[in-house]
C-alpha cells in the first residue's frame, strides 16, 4: 500500500514539476510571442489583417488571398504560464540585415550570395550588390508563423522578382528641356546601366514602394533596400566607358555652343538697347523745343514772332555772311 501511495506522490511531484513549473516562460525585450491551444493560435475575434493599415497597399484581387486573422501578441516580460496542451512561439522583432543576393534555399547561389544578376532593358547582363534591412511585422505574426512555411524565402523571392522586373524596364526620369532650347532629345545617348548608376536613389525608393505590401503578404517589413553597386560584364565595361566618354564630349560641345549663342544674343540685346538710347537722346531736344514753341504759341502769335525774331538776331550776330532775299 505504501508503494502505491509513493507512486502516486511521485507522479504528482513529477506532474507539478513537468507541467506547472515547466509551464512558466518569459519573453525577451526584442521578442514577441504567440500562444496556441491544441495547435490553434489565440485569435482576436472578428479582427483580420484587412482591418489593419498594413493591408492598404494590396490590390483588390489580393485582399482575399492575404486575409489573415489577428492573433494576441504576448509582449516582453513574464513569467507567463502555459498549460501542457498549449505551445508558445517566440519571434525576434529586431531589425536584421542580409545581402540582396542571398538565397535561403541555396546559399551557394548568386556567387555565394554576393552578386545578384539581372538583365537591363538593352539586354545587358549586369551584377547587383546591396543589402536589405528587414524585421518581423508584429501586427501580422500569423502570416509569419503559420501563413507560409519559410517566410524569408518567399520574401526574398518576391523582392528579387520585383527588382529584376524594375531593372529590365527602368528608365531615368525625363528632365524637361528649357523653353527655346535647341538641343533635341535625340542628342542625348541613353544607356540603361548609366541610367541605373545615376538614379540609384530613385531605384531604391521605387523598390521600397513596391515592397511595402510584404508585411501584409508574409509578415515581414522591409525597413530599407540599399543597392550599392551595378557592374556590367568585363567585356562591356570598356565599350561602356567609350560611350560615356563620347557622350560627355558631345554634351560639352553642345554646352559650349549654347554658351556662345547665349553670349551673342546678349551682346545683340545690349547693342540694340544702346542704339535705342542714342536715338532717344537725339529726339529729346526736339521734343523739348516743340513743347516750348507750343507754350509760346498759347500766349499769342506775337510772342511766337518775337521769339523767332530773337533767334534770327542771335544767328545774324554769329554769321559772317548774310544773304537776304529781296522781292522784285
Amino acid at each position: 500500500m505504501s508503494i502505491f501511495f509513493g507512486c502516486i506522490i511521485g507522479f504528482v511531484i513529477w506532474f507539478l514539476t513537468r507541467y506547472l513549473a515547466g509551464g512558466l516562460y518569459t519573453v525577451d525585450q526584442n521578442e514577441r510571442a504567440v500562444k496556441t491551444s491544441f495547435g490553434r493560435a489565440d485569435r482576436i475575434e472578428g479582427q483580420t489583417t484587412l482591418n489593419d493599415p498594413i493591408s492598404e497597399g494590396l490590390r483588390d484581387d489580393e485582399r482575399d488571398r492575404y486575409n489573415y486573422p489577428q492573433v494576441r501578441v504576448i509582449p516582453p516580460g513574464g513569467p507567463y504560464f502555459k498549460w501542457p496542451w498549449e505551445k508558445v512561439y517566440k519571434v525576434s522583432v529586431a531589425t536584421q540585415t542580409l545581402s540582396m543576393a542571398f538565397d535561403p534555399e541555396n546559399p551557394d547561389a548568386n556567387n555565394s550570395g554576393q552578386i545578384l544578376e539581372a538583365v537591363t532593358k538593352d539586354q545587358l547582363n549586369t551584377g547587383l550588390t546591396g543589402q536589405l534591412r528587414y524585421r518581423v511585422a508584429e501586427r501580422n505574426l500569423y502570416a509569419y508563423l503559420f501563413g507560409v512555411k519559410r517566410p524569408i524565402s518567399h520574401v526574398m523571392g518576391y523582392f528579387v522578382s520585383v527588382l529584376r522586373e524594375r531593372i529590365a524596364n527602368f528608365e531615368a526620369p525625363k528632365t524637361p528641356l528649357p523653353e527655346g532650347d535647341v538641343v533635341a532629345a535625340s542628342a542625348v545617348i541613353g544607356i540603361s546601366i548609366n541610367d541605373l548608376r545615376k538614379n540609384l536613389r530613385e531605384l531604391n525608393e521605387r523598390m521600397d514602394r513596391e515592397c511595402i505590401t510584404s508585411a501584409a503578404r508574409y509578415g515581414i517589413v522591409f525597413d530599407a533596400s540599399l543597392i550599392t553597386g551595378i557592374d556590367p560584364p568585363p567585356e562591356v565595361e570598356s565599350a561602356l566607358a567609350a560611350i560615356n566618354t563620347a557622350h560627355n564630349q558631345v554634351s560639352s560641345d553642345i554646352s559650349l555652343a549654347q554658351a556662345g549663342a547665349d553670349q551673342k544674343i546678349e551682346q545683340s540685346k545690349r547693342a540694340v538697347e544702346i542704339e535705342t538710347l542714342k536715338a532717344q537722346a537725339e529726339v529729346e531736344p526736339l521734343r523739348q523745343l516743340t513743347a516750348q514753341l507750343a507754350d509760346l504759341n498759347q500766349h499769342g502769335s506775337g510772342a511766337l514772332e518775337t521769339y523767332v525774331r530773337n533767334v534770327r538776331l542771335s544767328l545774324y550776330s554769329q554769321a559772317q555772311t548774310v544773304i537776304l532775299e529781296t522781292k522784285q
